[in-house]
């Protein structure tokens, strides 16, 4: 099968326009619908009140309705007797004010005398306390523009003028078309067996995308990766709908039939846009319907709905698309990227000290929990190859600013009790945010050391010593004033299948000639534990087959050795546990927060370590497995 290339590859920029040019083809009908349904609903024309509001004039407070000429001349030294029924009428707020009356005292400033008579020691003036007939809106103006998304304070608006029903615009219909065989749908997933394909999600994400930004989506079940099945779906479903958003397929795969389909029944625009994640993105016609061909990897597919479909469907309704709230900051490390293609990167953003940072998150296109955990997005330019440290740069943000300031950012080591206390943080403490990145323990200690987060952790061995953490403060933290709070002790060792299929014993049988290995990133205190270990056996690194390979957590190395990839990895017992893997110990090692003292008196901070030290911290832990709390929350420097 003949291999596609991006033959109109553009760049974003140019996508959008076309993007915008394709929105032409949407014409929105109206309809009628009630008032009180009509919230998010898009007005199709100008709305004038049919009625004033208030419709009459209207007591503003609780009092009595009087004539204010009749009041002149009252004072406290010399108050004026008027009687009930005839000079003043006892009236409630809203209430319509009697015939005659011109002003309202307040219940306050009366002192009633009999059932008769009320006594008033200040002269009211014409139309005190008094809402005049229109005052909020006059019959005849003009209450809502065309082209007005409704909220809720509108539907009031609409309510109080008279209205009942509306037109608005219909909704674009939107055909959500997910392809490829390697695909199972969610409902028919049985997790009681090994799964041989990807569960769908994009459709359904995008499904919430539209209907948030107005549309009206429909999605079809998952098509195979056949020519003559994806043709007929689409010929079959493109006269009932505005918009065709069509799943992979668009790539450059022997099986991405999508291009070669629209080529032949509609027009192509743009394959490939200069954009990173989302660069396989499509734009054509078909049956003069909108196509956007979205990417199948989750990131790019949303990333190229957010800057290709949301436009257009802002651009079909004559609505401004809303703008992200934008924030100065300064990544936390140098961040290369390619030269001619824009990058979205996904960032985790905290205030510390005085200055906000942001902190990259992993960049792959098929991770999606980069866009559930991440703060926002950075944008690097296409003409950039990079982002600079210590140059400031702008990131859209997801959560508000006041959420952003909660955040307690921590580098260091991975754990899994991290996990835990974020959670309790939020249960014990909203909106307080544990906001975690993995880069080793070394890289933990440098990030306290360069002003960019709360608190670090480390598990670092010093061999000559046999201490952990605090003999490596002085080298890389010189004269900072820290404290050193015990997290847990955890047990470190070989990760295996289950049932252990190759016999592994100990750390000698890694050099096997069998026996395929991961590894841990260089400053990670797991690699400095395997090399100590490795040492006192005088094993030299080399002979270990698949040593030089690294990952960042001990979840993805234990994911590695659950499917088989390689046959063994060190990594902590609760990561074994949690993926039903045998477990050789190796050693039991101290896991410790370092906190600068700067930051201690901050109650974000404070609210951590009362966290760390709760009881139902310490029992989640234990439930894990593999954990020592006995010295969890003490103080250790």
């Amino acid at each position: 099968m003949k291999r596609n290339i991006y033959l109109k590859k553009k760049s974003l920029e140019e996508a959008k326009r076309l993007s915008s040019m394709l929105a032409g083809l949407i014409h929105l009908g109206d309809e009628t619908i009630p008032v009180i349904q009509a919230r998010g609903r898009v007005t199709s024309q100008p709305i004038f009140a049919k009625i004033s509001s208030p419709p009459f004039h209207c007591a503003a407070m609780d009092g009595i309705a009087v004539r204010a000429e009749s009041t002149y001349g009252a004072t406290e030294d010399a108050p004026r007797v008027v009687r009930l029924g005839q000079e003043a009428i006892f009236i409630n707020t809203g209430q319509p004010l009697p015939p005659g009356m011109n002003a309202v005292i307040m219940i306050e400033d009366i002192h009633q005398i009999d059932s008769a008579r009320v006594e008033i020691r200040e002269a009211a003036y014409p139309w005190q306390h008094v809402r005049p007939i229109g005052e909020d809106i006059v019959a005849t103006e003009m209450v809502l523009p065309a082209s007005h998304k409704l909220t809720p304070y509108d539907i009031g608006a609409l309510l109080a003028s008279g209205y009942q029903k509306i037109q608005v615009k219909t909704k674009p219909k939107v055909l959500i078309l997910p392809t490829g065989s390697e695909l199972i749908e969610p409902k028919d997933v049985n997790l009681s067996e090994p799964l041989t394909k990807v569960i769908e999600s994009n459709s359904y994400v995008l499904h919430q995308l539209v209907i948030e930004d107005g549309g009206e989506p429909s999605r079809h079940p998952i098509v195979e990766d056949d020519f003559d099945q994806i043709r007929n779906t689409l010929l079959s479903k493109a006269k009932e709908v505005d918009l065709i958003l069509i799943i992979a397929g668009s790539s450059a795969g022997t099986r991405d039939y999508t291009r070669s389909i629209i080529e032949k029944e509609g027009e192509i625009y743009a394959h490939g846009i200069s954009m990173m994640p989302g660069k396989p993105a499509l734009l054509g016609r078909m049956k003069n319907r909108p196509i956007i061909g979205i990417p199948g990897y989750p990131v790019s597919a949303i990333m190229a709905y957010e800057e290709l479909v949301r436009p257009l469907l802002y651009q079909v309704f004559q609505l401004i698309k809303p703008e992200r709230v934008r924030l100065r900051v300064y990544p936390t490390r140098n961040i290369p990227s390619k030269l001619g293609t824009e990058e979205f990167l996904r960032v985790n953003v905290g205030k510390v000290g005085e200055t906000f940072y942001a902190s990259p998150l992993p960049r792959g296109s098929g991770i999606i929990t980069s866009l559930t955990k991440a703060d926002g997005i950075l944008r690097i330019p296409s003409l950039s190859e990079g982002v600079e440290e210590s140059r400031e740069v702008e990131v859209e943000l997801f959560r508000p600013l006041e959420v952003i300031l909660q955040n307690v950012v921590m580098v260091g080591s991975h754990d899994l009790t991290l996990d835990l206390l974020a959670n309790l943080l939020r249960e014990f403490y909203p909106p307080i945010f544990l906001s975690s990145q993995s880069v080793g323990s070394l890289g933990g200690l440098l990030a306290l050391k360069n002003g960019f987060c709360h608190l670090a952790g480390t598990h670092l061995l010093d061999p000559e010593t046999g201490e952990y953490n605090i003999p490596y403060l002085r080298t890389y933290l010189g004269e900072m004033k820290v404290k050193v709070i015990n997290l847990v002790y955890r047990e470190q060792g070989l990760m295996v299948q289950r049932n252990n299929p190759k016999g592994l014993r100990s750390l000698k049988d890694l050099l096997r000639e069998d026996i395929s290995f991961i590894n841990r990133q260089k400053g990670s205190g797991t690699r400095i534990l395997l090399d100590h270990e490795l040492k006192k056996l005088s094993i030299e690194p080399t002979q270990i087959r698949g040593y030089e390979r690294e990952e960042y957590t001990h979840m993805a190395v234990a994911s590695l050795v659950a499917s088989g990839m390689v046959d063994a990895g060190l990594g902590i017992l609760s990561s074994a546990k949690a993926l039903n893997l045998d477990f050789i110990p190796v050693s039991k090692e101290r896991y410790d927060l370092v906190i600068p003292s700067i930051y201690l008196n901050e109650e974000k901070v404070e609210k951590v370590i009362e966290t760390i030290r709760s009881k139902k911290f310490k029992e989640e832990v234990l439930r894990l497995g593999g954990y020592d709390v006995s010295k969890t929350g003490e103080e250790l420097l």
